[in-house]
């Protein structure tokens, strides 16, 4: 069991990173260096101070404005890092101070960049998914109950089964309905939460997936095409099935209540 100290050690941790996946989401899908060069602001090109790139601080000092031309910066990015903040102290809640609780804190940031991209241009990069699966694979040798078998059969469960349904869902509409991004995306989380674990995150995916979706035709008032990525649903069924996984299926098989 963690103590308070390490959780609040890994909130601030997870602020820090936040940060820096902000520049991931910003960068990747422009094929930019996320390494160099320096934050700059979008409005004035000023290089960002160090003093003003403090996660979260800066941007309540600063009152949501550039220190050189006062435009506005948005909401997303200290949203972003409070978000990978609260993954960061969850996954040390969970898991302690350890080894798993990096592989995982890992895991979901990376989810958290895929959200945040594929809601901003429909798009799941592949230089995020595609070398993520061999490195979650990998990861797996370190994880309790998961081994290299379990993970093999989740990436070929995870990938396979989106791959079948988008492929029926073109024969029989002579449409496409689900990007191939999507079905990357599923095998690289079942490479770090197995098969079983595929079909819990699909499912959260499918139920949260509609229930938003109607929602927000209802909202907004339009018709069935209304255009919503699959990619955050997924990566919120993963979220859960890391960290409520082996609990909810011992519940639906078992009936032993999770909480």
């Amino acid at each position: 069991m963690s103590n308070p100290l390490e959780i609040i050690i890994g909130f601030i941790f997870g602020l820090f990173i936040g940060s820096f996946l902000n520049v991931c989401i910003y960068r990747i899908p422009a094929n930019r260096s996320i390494v160099t060069p320096a934050s700059s602001c979008p409005g004035c090109g000023t290089p960002i101070r160090f003093y003003d790139n403090i996660p979260v601080l800066s941007y309540v000092l600063l009152m949501g404005r550039c220190r050189q031309c006062a435009a506005k910066i948005s909401l997303r990015y200290p949203l972003v890092e409070i978000l990978t903040g609260i993954l960061a102290a969850a996954c040390v809640l969970k898991f302690g101070l350890s080894i798993v609780a990096g592989i995982y804190f890992a895991f979901a940031a990376t989810l958290l960049v895929i959200t945040f991209i594929d809601i901003d241009h429909r798009i799941i990069p592949d230089v995020i998914s595609l070398p993520g699966i061999p490195l979650f694979f990998a990861a797996t040798f370190f994880l309790p109950g998961i081994g290299p078998v379990a993970s093999i059969t989740g990436i070929l469960v995870g990938g396979g089964s989106l791959f079948l349904v988008a492929w029926l869902y073109y024969m029989l509409t002579g449409k496409e309905g689900m990007g191939g991004g999507d079905i990357k995306l599923l095998a690289m989380i079942g490479a770090i939460v197995g098969w079983q674990g595929v079909i819990l995150t699909v499912f959260v995916a499918s139920i949260t997936g509609t229930v938003i979706g109607a929602s927000l035709m209802l909202l907004s008032g339009k018709n069935l095409k209304l255009a919503i990525p699959f990619g955050p649903f997924l990566s919120l069924g993963a979220v859960v099935s890391v960290f409520y996984g082996p609990e909810l299926i011992k519940w639906y098989i078992h009936g032993i209540p999770p909480f």
